[in-house]
């Protein structure tokens, strides 16, 4: 994504007085996050109903970016960004208020001690957790490589599968997913041909950290759309986060979220025919529009169908730009 990222800031650098950078901040102390909720009112984006909205805001340098999302046990998000940093942070609650998070709550930090300068050794860009155990597997661009952490992000054991040497540096495993089972899901941004718009995928029967031998397939997504993130329902379907990008002044991002069941994965690569799902709801032309790259699950807890109802959390990456901002949405969905 980053390239057509790229390209669109040159559109931008090329038009006087359109182009705005984020104010450099150089606090990387501070352990604060502000949650500024956005007063949207009712709405729904397809099947996909809006329950909150917030612009995230820190003054510590190693804010933003994020690229990638987990749900943590203790009710706190989990994010990675594409220059490996780590945000974890209380998921905001039903106040309408501007709320500054409490002491202690907040990590913003290099992510799992990293401290390389070269972006391609530490562009996060998915991330998946074990809730058993409460390992976590780490998706890399730059270098194409999945690491394996556990659950206080020690231990780190790093490959680079065979399979993925050939997808784009800047393509790499953009959207994965551990299922309960114990297989793995990886998905490219990168199509697989200029003539497709299919995308290269990668099916894990067990742990790929420990040597095992992924199925090829190819995932389909609607036209112009790429995978940028994926997570498990309850039910053992996954949802894949999908997003487009919209060139113009300034460039902008429409997203959906897709429904699509594991349990064809299979008779996909049978047939020869590439894994897909139906769309849920799309965010576009909206004043929550954005480039969303990070989703995750958890059960909704609100007493009303708790049985069957999710809460999705879609974070945003910024790109350290200043026309794009670091936004938290919660969606609720009924499983269908």
């Amino acid at each position: 994504m980053r390239r057509w990222f790229l390209i669109a800031c040159v559109v931008l650098a090329l038009a006087p007085g359109t182009w705005v950078r984020s104010p450099p901040r150089t606090d990387t102390r501070s352990q604060v996050v502000t949650a500024n909720p956005l007063e949207l009112g009712a709405r729904r984006f397809g099947q996909l109903q809006l329950a909150g909205a917030w612009e995230l805001t820190s003054p510590n340098s190693n804010f933003g970016s994020y690229s990638a999302l987990l749900a943590l046990d203790d009710g706190r998000l989990m994010a990675g960004s594409d220059t490996g940093k780590l945000l974890i942070m209380p998921a905001p609650g039903q106040s309408a208020a501007r709320h500054d998070s409490e002491p202690g709550t907040v990590r913003i930090e290099n992510f799992a001690g990293k401290t390389a300068s070269k972006k391609k050794l530490v562009d996060i860009e998915s991330l998946t957790r074990d809730s058993t155990t409460g390992r976590i597997w780490v998706g890399y661009e730059g270098i194409n490589s999945l690491e394996r952490l556990d659950a206080d992000l020690t231990g780190s054991k790093l490959i680079r599968p065979a399979e993925m040497r050939r997808w784009p540096s800047n393509s790499g495993p953009e959207a994965m997913v551990r299922l309960r089972g114990g297989s793995f899901i990886v998905l490219s941004e990168g199509m697989a041909a200029w003539w497709s718009g299919d995308f290269p995928a990668l099916l894990y029967g067990s742990d790929p950290v420990e040597g095992a031998v992924p199925e090829k397939f190819a995932f389909a997504a609607p036209e112009g759309f790429r995978p940028v993130d994926m997570a498990q329902l309850p039910d053992g379907r996954v949802l894949v986060l999908v997003r487009k990008l919209n060139i113009g002044l300034p460039p902008s991002f429409d997203v959906s979220v897709m429904l699509a069941d594991p349990a064809e994965i299979r008779d996909a690569i049978a047939q020869r025919k590439p894994w897909s799902g139906e769309v849920l709801g799309t965010i576009s032309g909206s004043d929550v529009q954005d480039n969303y790259e990070g989703l995750a699950i958890v059960p909704r807890a609100d007493g009303q169908r708790h049985d069957k109802g999710v809460t999705l959390w879609l974070i945003s990456d910024d790109n350290r730009s200043g026309f794009q901002r670091t936004l938290l949405l919660k969606l609720n969905w009924d499983l269908a």
